[in-house]
């Protein structure tokens, strides 16, 4: 079985800037090294060839256009993150929503570069909709409850069953991540016995004073 997952969105946040970002990515691999499970930060584009370059562990990107190398200014290609270091990306992020179409030919580009895909979905008809692309991960986020403190895990058990069962459904091999409000070792054991591989979070890490005794209460029931 692979190991639990939990991705760090470090998201805009100044407490994610500078050298806050190095301090939350050495907690990180120090409590992956700790625990034995695998946990991966997504920091800004500025942050990924620094982070990738002084921590082992993996470095996604927030966002990645479908946009090839070539005159397509302002645009972020996938090729630009792989040389930057990343493993991969996240994918239609709540705060950065994309067409399905877009969705479809960016996950189709990160396949290409063997980079890693994690398509964000906010309700079980589009989780469905999204494995059948053939992301590497679908996320699911209710949008209502991101940056609270009221986990999905409890307030929303139904939509965590109903993904994996829809996800499962259409493409066994797709791995499954919840998120919006994980702030506690039990919120993560409770998506995991709830059939999903890992968790994606941001502020409950980000803004923590004490990040790693965040992260090591989150790996503390599993």
């Amino acid at each position: 079985m692979p190991k639990p997952f939990i991705l760090i969105n470090l998201k805009t946040y100044m407490e994610a800037s500078g050298q806050r970002a190095h301090s939350i990515a050495g907690a990180a691999q120090q409590v992956a090294e700790e625990s034995g499970v695998e946990i991966g930060i997504a920091p800004s584009y500025m942050n990924i060839h620094p982070l990738s370059m002084h921590y082992s562990l993996p470095v996604y990107s927030q966002h990645v256009d479908a946009a090839l190398p070539g005159a397509n200014t302002g645009a972020v290609t996938v090729e630009a993150i792989r040389e930057a270091g990343a493993t991969g990306s996240l994918v239609n992020h709540s705060e950065r929503r994309l067409t399905l179409a877009d969705i479809e030919a960016v996950v189709s580009r990160l396949r290409e570069a063997d980079l890693v895909s994690v398509v964000c979905t906010n309700n079980v008809a589009t989780s469905a909709a999204a494995a059948a692309l053939g992301p590497d991960f679908v996320a699911i986020e209710p949008p209502e409850l991101i940056g609270g403190n009221v986990s999905v895990s409890s307030a929303n058990p139904g939509i965590i069953t109903g993904t994996v069962e829809a996800v499962r459904k259409v493409n066994p091999s797709v791995r499954i991540l919840t998120g919006a409000g994980i702030h506690s070792g039990e919120c993560v054991k409770t998506a995991i016995d709830l059939g999903t591989d890992g968790v994606l979070l941001a502020s409950g890490v980000v803004k923590a004073k004490a990040p790693i005794a965040v992260l090591r209460d989150l790996v503390s029931r599993l």
